[in-house]
């Protein structure tokens, strides 16, 4: 692991509401979420660099391999077929669509919001706050640490 990028899950890990995660993935046609904590950060997020001058950032996008550590822990949500087809109906990215499956998985009536990672969670399900993200999310950029630091 190199040193910065243990620095970005370091510092992450330092002002983030919650460690829980719920993190979603496709895997041969379906979408799983899986539930996990910050441990498993460094293996299944990686270093990229990010936009516009911003450093390096912090992504989950796992490979194949990484797929399957996280499947012991995931659970299939839907067809990725189905998935696709919420996202190409609606306003909403793919992360946004996971989130309002997961939120919906536990019961509950989703709403966009924009509640920085360091005051909430984006879903609260049997009363553990989790963060959710999907493949190809960014969690943060050296930038973004550096302005919350300040």
């Amino acid at each position: 692991m190199t040193t910065l990028f243990k620095m970005l899950i370091d510092a992450y890990n330092a002002v983030s509401y919650t460690h829980n995660y719920i993190f979603g993935f496709e895997y041969k046609k379906v979408i799983y979420m899986a539930t996990v904590d910050s441990s498993v950060l460094p293996f299944v997020c990686k270093l990229d660099k990010a936009s516009r001058g911003a450093g390096y950032s912090l992504r989950f996008c796992p490979n194949a391999e990484q797929k399957l550590f996280l499947l012991p822990s995931a659970k299939p949500v839907c067809s990725a077929d189905y998935f696709h087809q919420l996202v190409a109906d609606s306003i909403y990215n793919n992360g946004e669509i996971f989130e309002m499956l997961v939120t919906e998985s536990f019961g509950q009536v989703w709403t966009k919001d924009n509640v920085p990672f360091t005051k909430g969670a984006d879903v609260v399900g049997n009363g553990i706050p989790y963060q959710v993200k999907f493949q190809k999310a960014t969690f943060c950029n050296e930038q973004s640490i550096r302005n919350l630091s300040k």
